[in-house]
């Protein structure tokens, strides 16, 4: 009888400190964007969603999937959703437009993105030189995807436009545009990638999911996906954007001792393409590409800096205020906690 009481107890009680959480957030039920949610860039989301973080802060979390970062943006500036789970090189090329968009946690310390070409192809493509006037298929126009391209095409002494760009999606129909011949090279993300490399489609040029391969690239790290609100929102709702950055805290951490194996279990299976062991596979290849402590220093912040102003020279990196990118007091709140 005792222990029937203490349960019947402890039913009571643990919905109750749930609903106290939820009613002292500002804003319990909101809507979050993202560009591709299988993709591993992703990954830290889809397991704060399926591990019960969002729940566990007393938060209500809808996650809408675009096409591509540049589509979750839109949403995002439009007002149909309230953050995003995208590029940090976005609160940096929104602000010479006026749009006051802030990272308050870092997922990616890499960009995680993989340029690779078409084995039929690869005679004739042996270096980023070799793209100009081929179709590359990215995630969508506009996405990190596409500008990492143009970046190192840029830096290849090529202009943006040498080669053609066609957006194939974020996961099965990426693989099937290559697997038709309808594409050239590919920049994209795992497991895509490594679907394409067990199918034997693939050689690889460019490789960001590697500490080795992100500072061939950029000299140092370069930060990814992370979370990010319009400035209005954090001021508004800051209750809210802490309860996120708490959930998406405990998920780097769990991130950083889980087994491949523990995280397959925690995604989708659509999210395999059909095969677990692959999947564990590309899991593993992208390791190294997750933040373990959700912060961005400076020197991360002038990379990513570097890139957009490489690709974009109507931007004026003399103009961009890095503070203005980056509130890690909400981190530093969740690391506190």
């Amino acid at each position: 009888m005792k222990m029937r009481t203490l349960l019947m107890a402890a039913s009571l009680l643990f919905p109750a400190l749930g609903a106290a959480q939820a009613a002292d957030v500002e804003k319990p039920s909101l809507t979050l964007g993202v560009g591709g949610k299988p993709l591993l860039y992703y990954l830290p989301l889809t397991l704060a969603e399926k591990l019960g973080y969002f729940k566990d802060e007393g938060l209500t979390v809808e996650i809408n999937d675009f096409g591509g970062g540049a589509k979750s943006l839109q949403a995002l500036i439009g007002g149909s959703v309230d953050a995003v789970t995208g590029a940090y090189e976005h609160t940096i090329r929104m602000q010479p437009k006026k749009q006051d968009i802030r990272a308050v946690i870092d997922l990616g310390r890499y960009p995680g993105i993989v340029i690779a070409v078409r084995k039929a192809e690869a005679d004739k493509i042996k270096t980023v030189a070799d793209l100009k006037g081929k179709n590359i298929g990215v995630t969508a126009p506009g996405s990190s995807t596409h500008i990492m391209v143009q970046y190192l095409l840029t830096k290849a002494g090529l202009k943006q436009d040498d080669a053609s760009f066609i957006g194939v999606g974020g996961g099965a129909s990426a693989v099937a545009a290559m697997q038709k011949g309808e594409i050239d090279a590919i920049s994209h993300l795992d497991p895509v990638i490594s679907k394409l490399e067990d199918l034997g489609l693939i050689n690889v040029l460019v490789d960001t999911r590697t500490t080795e391969g992100t500072e061939k690239v950029f000299g140092g790290q370069n930060p990814a996906a992370v979370l990010y609100f319009k400035e209005s929102f954090i001021k508004d709702n800051p209750k809210t954007v802490q309860a996120l950055t708490n959930a998406f805290y405990k998920t780097l951490k769990w991130l950083e001792k889980a087994t491949p194996e523990q995280i397959a279990a925690n995604v989708p299976e659509e999210y395999w393409l059909g095969d677990k062991t692959l999947y564990m596979k590309a899991v593993e290849a992208s390791r190294q590409s997750y933040s373990t402590d959700g912060n961005i220093d400076e020197a991360s912040m002038k990379s990513a800096l570097s890139l957009i102003t490489t690709t974009d020279p109507s931007i004026d990196p003399a103009a961009i205020d890095l503070s203005k990118t980056f509130d890690g007091s909400f981190l530093a709140k969740a690391k506190g906690q």
